[in-house]
């Protein structure tokens, strides 16, 4: 508030009943128009979960349900900026961090990062095959010198980290989980959560894992559609549930169930993919006779 500076100091009720709010998860991300993914998914399932999102704008998408058309990345002052200013006022409990546009991003925040490492960070890489390779090599690698060292906790698909974390790959077999969590342990990341693994029978495994072990496990069945924004989803419940309290374990079966029915509630609201419905907890049950809905129809596992 601007005239803080002469505020008295809250009564204990007062301080009791601000502690009792919301965990504050400061997110980096890119603003998406289609809501699909980026900062509307990260609010939306933050305060679907129970925590309170702060927002820093990296960039922006250019794209509808179906495609991203063009990233425009902020200056990494003005994102530097912005996360100070929360840092400062507010507690925040934990950091996720989605996709963030630039190298020169991606350093400002792993500086920030390191700054206040007492603070969990959760990291979602989603898959960048849209972009164009120079662009994408540049972030991979900024991202794995620079921000995997500051990562409690790596997220993202099964491929998507297989081409990343271990290009070379040789063997005839995918490898496990636990070959991806060695990878990024290896530069610092002591936790990975490894998405759509595939499994036979038309299902897919939710791994945890570290080097050693694995933590925590979900399966699920495959859904019958192509969905956008789930990383984003699933990782920013984690932070939050991680924010809340909640033992990393156990946050990521939660994560991962809300996941799940976000996705069985997902709806087309333009012509392109099926998006998760972050509320769906919150919606009305269906009547008997209504419809069974049509959109996961079109053949695409779950992320």
């Amino acid at each position: 508030m601007n005239d803080s500076d002469a505020r008295p100091d809250p009564a204990p009720d007062e301080a009791a009943a601000d502690a009792a709010g919301p965990a504050c998860v400061l997110v980096f991300n890119a603003n998406d128009p289609s809501g699909a993914g980026g900062l509307a998914a990260d609010a939306v399932a933050i305060a679907s979960v129970g925590g309170h999102a702060a927002p820093v704008v990296t960039g922006t998408y250019a794209r509808d349900s179906a495609a991203i058309f063009e990233h425009f990345a902020l200056d990494e002052e003005a994102v530097a900026e912005q996360a100070r200013a929360v840092l400062e006022d507010m507690a925040v409990q934990v950091i996720k961090v989605g996709f963030v546009g630039s190298p020169e991003n991606v350093s400002t925040i792993a500086e920030l990062t390191a700054d206040y490492a007492d603070l969990p960070v959760v990291a979602y890489m989603p898959d960048l095959s849209w972009w164009d390779e120079p662009q994408i090599d540049g972030y991979l690698d900024a991202f794995l010198e620079l921000m995997l060292p500051q990562t409690t906790v790596l997220v993202g698909n099964h491929s998507t980290l297989w081409r990343w974390l271990l290009p070379d790959w040789s063997t005839q077999r995918s490898p496990s989980p636990r070959d991806i969590a060695k990878a990024a342990a290896d530069k610092g990341a002591p936790y990975t959560l490894v998405t759509g693994v595939l499994l036979p029978e038309q299902h897919v495994d939710n791994v945890l894992a570290t080097p050693q072990t694995v933590l925590a496990s979900a399966r699920f069945e495959l859904f019958e559609a192509q969905f956008t924004g789930a990383g984003d989803t699933l990782s920013a419940a984690l932070a939050a549930l991680l924010a809340g309290g909640a033992e990393l374990g156990e946050a990521v079966v939660e994560a991962l169930g809300y996941l799940d029915q976000s996705l069985d509630g997902g709806f087309r609201p333009g012509m392109g993919h099926v998006l998760p419905d972050r509320m769906a907890w919150a919606q009305p049950e269906d009547d008997e006779d209504d419809p069974e809905p049509t959109d996961k129809e079109e053949g695409a596992p779950r992320p």
